[in-house]
């Protein structure tokens, strides 16, 4: 529904009032979002034993939730031009915590699975539009900080997860890692009734993409099973060749239908568009070089240097935390200077942090590692900030949802293959870990060369697609700094 330019100047007046409570309400859809999709692997041994099945089949609580979310950002990103993206974000928290409470309520693991699925479309709803809300309910000079909090919470979810997951279980049991969500949920579903408001372009008919939306889910589906099982087998084997033939043909129909369609579930032409484009490309490197360090780093802590699961926890808070301190600092610098050079300097500094952390893992250095992890915090801290708002930027405003919901779909398939990556690292360079005890005191893995050394060229890796993240980004900066054409247009339009 269109309103009056009045009543559209009322509306955004509102939101940059209300903005932080806003930017509140959607980071805590966001880091439930994230939070649920990681923290249930801590539980997963709990869960096998309270089912009585085994862990292939208790692993789908996770694997159904990381599909289902994967595979439906784009689509609820659609689904949103025409609803809105309050009603869908509002709709979002509702799903998730009713799917939440029924999911501790489960007496099988059947029925768990089924709500895992349901409370993955809540949060696919809420996550797909979270940052086109946010870019919207600040003014133009503040949102390169307010966009730095979307990376700092999803880096803070997916830390924090295990610890928390860890702990509930512990003191609680399984069940309150979903219910825990129930209450929160509820408050944040009556403040997203009463304050969250911001001026939308809805489209005035809807017309889903249903061929492109199927294959869109096979291509993602199959994608994400197959870095599972590779992770597992660290080998291609004939399922795993299945699987990547099914992806292949599945993305070159997807490709085919949407250039082809009169209405598209994903614009193809936003990938003509290079400020958006390249954005993307360094979002999912980064992530992806990240990712592989964060999967060496607790068995590396707690394999050489005998540290506990809470001490593990407490070194691993560092990047996070110095991004949430150091995020709003460099969305400041962005709104303040607009520098081209910001997030590229973030990755570098993120790349040096992997390199580093990589010299200190082969070396044993605790005070090495330790500085690696604040060149990790800063880095992220300075990366996000501008990229997320030139990525958000790069189209015009007709086009949030399916940008935000893009960079949502990047970002966790940046996770997906940098846990994917590293699994298979370790593997190949040192070997099967199944079987070894990791909680052994002094360090089970203490003075073992080949795993030392797996860690070392892992993380080495990580840093150089760290590199070739901070390229991009680069690459990005360099010529004209050109919008898309709708967007100069609506520019135009606004100027008049």
């Amino acid at each position: 529904m269109e309103h009056s330019a009045a009543e559209q100047e009322k509306v955004t007046g509102q939101a940059y009032r209300n903005r932080y409570i806003i930017m509140a309400i959607v980071l805590s859809g966001i880091f439930m979002s994230v939070l649920d999709g990681i923290v249930v692997s801590i539980a997963l041994p709990t869960m096998t034993s309270h089912f009585h099945v085994d862990l292939a089949s208790s692993q789908w609580i996770t694997t159904a939730y990381l599909l289902t979310i994967t595979s439906l950002l784009l689509v609820c990103g659609k689904v949103s031009d025409f609803t809105g993206r309050v009603p869908m974000f509002t709709a979002g928290i509702g799903i998730f915590t009713l799917s939440s409470l029924a999911c501790g309520l489960s007496t099988s693991l059947p029925m768990l699975i089924a709500f895992r699925v349901i409370q993955a479309v809540g949060g696919a709803m809420m996550f797909s539009i979270s940052a086109a809300i946010i870019f919207q309910a600040f003014p133009a000079d503040e949102r390169g900080r307010a966009m730095g909090y979307i990376g700092s919470t999803v880096a803070v979810g997916s830390i924090v997860g295990p610890i928390l997951g860890g702990f509930i279980t512990e003191a609680l049991g399984w069940q309150y890692i979903f219910l825990i969500n129930v209450p929160i949920g509820i408050g944040l579903f009556l403040l997203a009734l009463k304050f969250l408001r911001v001026h939308e372009h809805r489209a005035k008919r809807f017309r889903m993409d249903v061929p492109g939306a199927a294959l869109l889910v096979i291509t993602v589906v199959a994608l994400v099973i197959f870095l599972n099982q590779l992770a597992e087998a660290a080998a291609l084997t004939v399922p795993e060749y299945v699987l990547a033939g099914i992806f292949a043909i599945a993305l070159a129909a997807f490709i085919f239908v949407e250039r082809r369609t009169k209405e598209p579930l994903l614009d193809l032409s936003i990938f003509r568009v290079r400020l958006f484009v390249l954005p993307c490309l360094s979002m999912i490197l980064y992530f992806v070089g990240s990712f592989m360090m964060n999967v060496c780093t607790p068995f590396y802590f707690q394999g050489v240097f005998g540290f506990t699961q809470s001490q593990v926890g407490m070194f691993m808070l560092v990047v996070p935390l110095i991004m949430v301190v150091g995020a709003p600092f460099g969305g400041w610098l962005y709104d303040k200077h607009h520098s081209r050079y910001y997030s590229t300097a973030g990755v570098g500094i993120m790349s040096v942090g992997l390199f580093t952390m990589g010299y200190g893992a082969y070396i044993t250095s605790i005070p090495v590692i330790l500085l690696a992890f604040v060149l990790l915090g800063l880095g992220g801290a300075l990366f996000q900030s501008p990229n997320n708002t030139e990525l958000m930027s790069a189209l015009p405003r007709e086009k949030l949802s399916i940008a935000s919901s893009v960079t949502a779909t990047v970002r966790n398939l940046g996770f997906t293959l940098g846990v994917s990556l590293a699994a298979v690292s370790i593997s190949v360079l040192f070997g099967s870990i199944e079987g070894i005890d990791f909680s052994t005191p002094g360090g089970i893995l203490a003075g073992n060369a080949q795993f030392i050394n797996a860690v070392t060229i892992t993380i080495f890796i990580g840093g150089t697609i760290g590199l070739c993240a901070a390229v991009a980004s680069l690459l990005r900066n360099i010529g004209p700094r050109q919008a898309a054409p709708a967007a100069k247009k609506t520019q135009r339009q606004k100027e008049t």
